[in-house]
Formats: structure tokens, sequence, C-alpha cells
């Protein structure tokens, strides 16, 4: 009798799978063997490795979504908005680090209407963060940077955690960690004037 696994497990083997060998070299007997079942029985959690980056990637993208339209939309001044998403950013991470390497680093391989689906998404999100900061700008909460290069370097300094948090042995605090991302990103980008 083949033993049971559950859906949980299934996913987090999956991930560990794709973050190590990549999602195009990793095959379905491969996650069978890691979870020491038959290929087939991985067709009862999912229907194909295809709609298992699918599933995954967008689950995590909504997430980041979800949440940073909550703070954009929210009544915080731009530079609280910018720490709530440095904590979102830590908070999800911490939770879902594979999931999140998957999202940064294989979005590549969804079917072409689902990838152009999810540039859209990732569009939307940058633009919110590029409004706020630019928001702070004008506000003088932020100084005067180049919008770009102030975006797009924000977002480069949390994007990199999951890779980090992968690595890691010890139990990290996300509180703290939130923390000191959010202090070293802001104290360059604030006005202090």
């Amino acid at each position: 009798m083949e033993r049971k696994i559950t859906r949980e497990k299934f996913i987090e083997t999956a991930l560990e799978l794709f973050h190590g060998k990549g999602f195009k070299a990793t095959t379905m007997r491969d996650i069978a063997r890691a979870l020491d079942i038959e290929a087939a029985t991985l067709y009862n959690y999912i229907r194909s490795k295809q709609q298992l980056l699918d599933d995954l990637v967008f689950e995590i993208a909504h997430q980041f979504h979800d949440g940073l339209s909550d703070i954009y939309d929210s009544s915080y001044t731009p530079v609280e908005k910018l720490k709530a998403i440095v904590n979102l950013n830590v908070r999800l991470t911490a939770a879902h680090p594979y999931q999140v390497a998957l999202l940064v680093s294989e979005w590549k391989h969804l079917k072409e209407d689902r990838q152009r689906e999810f540039l859209e998404n990732r569009s939307s999100y940058e633009q919110m963060v590029r409004s706020t900061i630019q928001h702070g700008m004008e506000q003088q909460e932020l100084r005067p940077m180049q919008l770009e290069i102030a975006t797009y370097s924000f977002l480069s300094s949390i994007r990199w955690l999951f890779s980090w948090y992968i690595e890691q042995d010890e139990n990290i605090n996300p509180i703290e960690l939130e923390k000191q991302i959010a202090d070293f990103i802001l104290k360059g980008m604030q006005n202090f004037d």
C-alpha cells in the first residue's frame, strides 16, 4: 500500500525541487521520488506541473498585490506606506520563501497568456510603489531623486530576501528584520532638511 502524503507536503517538496533544480529541469518523477510515492499519484494533487507553477506563482503574486493595494489605499503617509511595503515583503517571504523564489525567478515558464497577465500585475505593483515614492518626494518626506532609480532601488532592496531566508539555518525574527531593512532603505531616501 502506498503511503499517503498531504497536499502541503507535496507543495513543499515541489517548491524545494523547483528552487534547487529549476522548474524546467524538475520532473513529476523527481517530485514523486522525493516523496517516495508513485508518479501517477501526484495527479491526485494537481493536473500538471504547468498548472502547479501557475497556481503557486499567482497565489503568492495575489498576496503581494492585494497587500500592496491595501497599503496604497490607506491613509498612511508615503514613508509609512514604504515601511508597510517592506513589512509586507518580509512577512510573505518569511512565511513562503520557496514560493517567493518561484515568483521571482520561474514566472518566465508560465504559458504566454498567463505570463502576460503576470507582467501586467507586476507592472501595476511597481506603479503603486513608484507613485508612493513620487508622492513622498512631492510632500518633501523623501529627498528629490530620479524616480525610476528610486523605485527600482527600493524594489531591489527587498526582492532578494527569499534567497537569504532560504539559506538561513537559524530562525530569524521577521519583526526585527522588517525594522532593520526599513531603516536601512528609508534612511537613504528620507528628506531630513
